[in-house]
């Protein structure tokens, strides 16, 4: 099975064992985009913009460069990042990580939390990128990034909180949903899209 199916089954048994997160099936889609560079600063460029134009800015970046490597984000001008979306505070960032000789096939063997420490201890990451690139480039199927707004929102409307919750109430929540927690966040999310109607 691959990292999909396994989160997608993982999903179904905890909806069916939690019947609060139920309302998350059918689920958001589901991707593993697969370690390395290139997801990395797909995380950093998606930072704090919509689903949608995350995807509309690495299909840009993909356009303009072919393949997205520290080498053509070093060499490609200003005006080309800033044209798929980068600021030019994320293409710095983009360059400094490039420059920093990561070697992500050794990187992506280490468990989850030594992963996490290694990233946001990088330029831009922070503990919310690094464990996105857990959950969406490598699948791995215990992850919650509770520092996520929707995730945090979302859990407040399912759980019907009076206030949403912080990072670390929704980090201590989640751990009922070891080892599941990915799929957690998934159905979350996909409550939280489709009560927007974006789901």
């Amino acid at each position: 099975m691959t990292a999909t199916d396994l989160i997608r089954r993982d999903a179904r048994a905890l909806a069916h064992r939690e019947s609060r997160l139920a309302d998350g099936l059918p689920l958001l889609r589901i991707e593993v985009w697969g370690g390395g560079y290139g997801g990395l600063v797909r995380l950093i460029l998606g930072q704090l913009v919509s689903i949608e134009a995350a995807d509309a800015m690495w299909r840009n970046l993909n356009a303009a460069l072919g393949e997205v490597t520290p080498d053509t984000i070093g060499r490609a001008d200003a005006a080309t990042l800033r044209r798929c979306g980068f600021t030019d505070r994320k293409a710095g960032f983009a360059r400094k990580i490039g420059a920093a000789l990561i070697d992500f096939a050794e990187l992506d063997a280490l468990p989850d939390e030594e992963i996490v420490a290694r990233l946001d201890a990088l330029p831009g990451v922070g503990r919310w990128t690094a464990e996105c690139y857990l959950l969406f480039c490598l699948g791995r199927r215990d992850v919650f990034p509770a520092g996520d707004l929707a995730l945090r929102i979302g859990w407040q409307e399912i759980a019907g909180f009076a206030e949403t919750p912080t990072e670390a109430a929704l980090r201590t929540d989640a751990e009922q949903w070891a080892p599941h927690r990915t799929a957690a966040a998934y159905l979350i999310w996909g409550k939280y899209l489709r009560t927007r109607g974006r789901g």
